[in-house]
């Protein structure tokens, strides 16, 4: 396998100076030899504990199901590696006005089955998405988009209903990944197959065991895939996703492993582990219902107590990274909005905070936390964050469990003062942290939290299209979070990939979102 990868490579490294080598009468060591077998292709094998729930990207949104379509489908646009902002990848796009955007497709794109992809592609896809608003999906992302039209084949228009900065970052999701219309039902999804013009196509698929994808070498874009193709194959559990791994049953595996499996995975000399921030958030939020929470000074001195770094190691074993904004490193417009807000944890000041507004001390404070949702370390996390509350004398902390169902139930009646919350966003832009805390409509606008002043900073990033000055009114939201702390952002996300020691361009595979993109990976 490695050594057929190995030709492959080299032969798309050499391929030119090869064909100038023998117009010049030189021997072409690329060239076939008499009697010389081709190597048979095979892929690379990924395993995961990760199940598919849809093939259709105007399906369920997961990060199995993410994989899986970023790799079969193209979209207008996309985010490469370490390139935070949008890029071509089935067309050039931009604003014409502030409600017009026009995506200019690349000539001769083709779906895997031969069939052309045009314009109306294009439109038969978001009409489609829009249609069937598939519960779990992402059609409310495009609420903005009042309709697209095809002037000609190859130019699709965006025809918005108010401006939105965000739309070429909504592009690059893979609820916007363009379907064959003369394959897919216009009124229903379609699970167990799969059209699309990424860099690989379907070879096979058993739900919910194993998926092979094999490389489509029509693609036209900036994902070319590097190896032949993926098997991907769930298994059960963490146990068995380590037994793969090292007894070379798999060349990678995704997600599923604990800080325990990891730490032997790491002493090993035959695997490679790569952790990168995620796009998956932690937290701490108020729930404005209580009268305690309501007081910026209660919120504000809760904010001053945090010790980050300390939840990290004590924890997570220090394999979550210290948050101090709700957008993480890695997104236009971060900056560390909380720790210029509160510099670092200090008692004294949280003291003056309280003392300042009159509120005596110690001040009681209920905190919600729910031991399956959030994995093994949950319950480590708010005995850790009761102890530095206690610690101050300023606070006397209750801690208060249930199970995900209830809880959901829970938070959102306002049942705790201050409880535990994580966020993933949908699309690969600021406005998605933000937007949740301060939109009205957003995830955790039940929880009562409103500010003129992020309301309308909310909207100018939203109609801003100078991208510089777009990140200075985010820059500027992230302000007025941290100074209000309606939400106290306390650690990212880490998501582990481990790999056979040949693989190369690891980290080039995981997405800011959280998933893989499997056309970088090589020998």
């Amino acid at each position: 396998m490695s050594e057929w990868v190995r030709r492959v490579s080299a032969a798309v490294a050499v391929g030119a100076l090869g064909v100038s080598l023998a117009a010049c009468g030189e021997p072409d060591d690329n060239a076939p030899h008499a009697g010389e077998q081709t190597p048979a292709p095979m892929p690379l094998r990924l395993a995961t504990t990760d199940s598919v729930s849809s093939l259709d990207p105007a399906g369920r949104y997961d990060v199995a199901s993410r994989t899986v379509q970023a790799n079969l489908y193209q979209t207008l646009l996309t985010i490469l590696p370490e390139k935070p902002t949008p890029v071509p990848d089935a067309a050039d796009c931009q604003f014409d006005s502030p409600t017009t955007y026009t995506c200019s497709l690349k000539e001769k794109l083709t779906f895997a089955n031969g069939h052309e992809l045009t314009s109306s592609d294009v439109k038969f896809s978001f009409d489609r998405l829009v249609r069937l608003q598939t519960p779990g999906g992402l059609a409310p992302l495009f609420t903005s988009v009042k309709s697209v039209s095809t002037p000609d084949e190859l130019t699709a228009v965006f025809n918005l209903k108010t401006p939105d900065a965000r739309l070429p970052y909504l592009l690059t999701t893979t609820a916007a990944s363009i379907v064959d219309e003369q394959s897919y039902p216009a009124n229903k999804l379609l699970d167990t197959k799969a059209v699309g013009s990424g860099p690989y196509q379907l070879a096979a698929y058993t739900p919910g065991e194993t998926i092979t994808l094999t490389k489509f070498t029509d693609y036209r874009g900036p994902r070319a895939a590097q190896n032949d193709g993926v098997a991907i194959t769930t298994l059960k559990d963490s146990n068995a996703l380590y037994q793969a791994m090292t007894t070379g049953k798999t060349d990678l595996a995704f997600h599923g492993f604990g800080p325990s499996l990891l730490e032997k995975l790491r002493t090993s000399d035959r695997v490679q582990v790569i952790e990168p921030g995620t796009a998956e958030i932690r937290f701490f939020a108020f729930h404005m219902k209580s009268l305690l929470s309501r007081n910026p000074a209660v919120r504000r001195a809760v904010a001053q107590l945090i010790d980050r770094p300390a939840i990290a190691k004590k924890a997570y074993g220090d394999h979550v990274s210290p948050l101090y904004s709700v957008v993480p490193p890695g997104f236009g417009g971060q900056s560390d909005a909380f720790k210029t807000e509160y510099r670092q944890p200090n008692k004294a000041a949280a003291g003056a905070i309280l003392r300042d507004a009159n509120i005596a001390v110690p001040v009681p404070l209920t905190v919600g936390w729910t031991p399956s949702q959030y994995g093994v370390g949950a319950k480590a996390e708010v005995l850790e964050l009761k102890r530095q509350l206690e610690a101050s004398g300023l606070f006397r902390v209750t801690l208060r469990s249930a199970e995900w169902p209830q809880y959901q139930q829970l938070t959102k009646a306002g049942a705790y003062d201050l409880y535990q919350g994580g966020w993933t966003p949908e699309y690969p832009d600021a406005d998605d942290y933000l937007a949740p805390f301060v939109s009205t409509s957003g995830a955790f606008a039940s929880n009562g939290y409103r500010s003129a002043a992020a309301t309308k900073l909310l909207q100018q990033e939203r109609a801003e299209q100078n991208g510089l000055r777009r990140d200075d009114l985010i820059g500027q939201l992230q302000g007025v979070v941290a100074r209000d702390a309606p939400v106290i952002p306390v650690w990212q996300t880490r998501s582990a990939v481990v790999a056979g020691k040949d693989i190369a361009n690891l980290k080039t595979a995981v997405d800011p979102l959280s998933f893989l993109h499997l056309s970088g990976l090589r020998r």
